[in-house]
């Protein structure tokens, strides 16, 4: 198993953003969670990794989890090596457990996987976006995690850097069989990562299937997201 979750509902004071909704990911497979801004996608991740509490409802998860934040998150003061390595210095459970050559081995690693070998000693502002994003892959997946969540992972990215992360996710699923989640409304991320999606609107579970599924537009809601239409069920939020 990889990530069950169950009749989960989460309110903040009297609005409910999250209403009962019901999901499974299992190990290797990598669920779309999508929807218009504002319909509470990044919520549920926040809800899986313990960063908010849940009201009610269940959610089960095997084993480490990850999360690849919307914009990297990569400390400025720590060069790429301490920022990957940050989780196996740091937590109680793992800073005793490596040696620092086993340790730079580890990093080394990492780096090749998302393709950024030869990059330990520059900084994160030496770095370009999609590096950036690549080098926050990296940092998620050093302690070999069993769930990889990732929050808009393509925001703010050209087209060919965001095709270059989308590949990256689809490689990091087949290398660690995690079971992931990626929040997205980018069509290409879409199309590109999922095995399934579900789709969001005002908390609520309004189409589950495949990306193919989604392409048919059998119902008014993927039929207004897949054309990014004014005019259908799912009102955009005024700010």
């Amino acid at each position: 198993m990889g990530i069950e979750v169950k009749n989960l509902t989460k309110k903040f004071d009297n609005k409910t953003v999250i209403n009962d909704i019901s999901f499974k990911v299992e190990s290797g497979e990598i669920l779309a969670i999508v929807g218009f801004s504002g319909s509470g996608k990044s919520t549920v991740l926040k809800l899986i990794c313990g960063l908010i509490e849940k009201d009610s409802g269940i959610i089960e998860t095997s084993g480490d989890i990850a999360m690849v934040f919307q914009y990297s998150a990569l400390i400025d003061s720590l060069n790429v090596e301490d920022n990957i390595a940050f989780a196996l210095k740091e937590r109680k459970d793992l800073r005793k457990k490596y040696t620092e050559r086993q340790i730079k081995n580890i990093v080394k690693e990492k780096l090749a996987l998302v393709g950024l070998s030869g990059i330990e000693n520059k900084y994160p502002s030496e770095l370009s976006g999609g590096m950036q994003k690549r080098v926050s892959f990296a940092r998620a997946i050093v302690t070999s995690p069993n769930i990889i969540l990732y929050d808009e992972p393509t925001a703010g990215l050209d087209p060919v850097s965001s095709t270059l992360i989308e590949d990256y996710i689809v490689r990091l699923k087949e290398e660690t069989h995690a079971a992931s989640i990626v929040v997205t409304h980018q069509m290409s991320t879409i199309m590109r990562t999922a095995d399934k999606i579900i789709m969001l609107y005002n908390g609520n579970v309004v189409f589950t299937g495949t990306p193919q599924d989604l392409m048919r537009q059998d119902t008014p809601y993927t039929k207004q997201f897949v054309t990014a239409s004014l005019e259908g069920p799912m009102t955009m939020l005024q700010n």
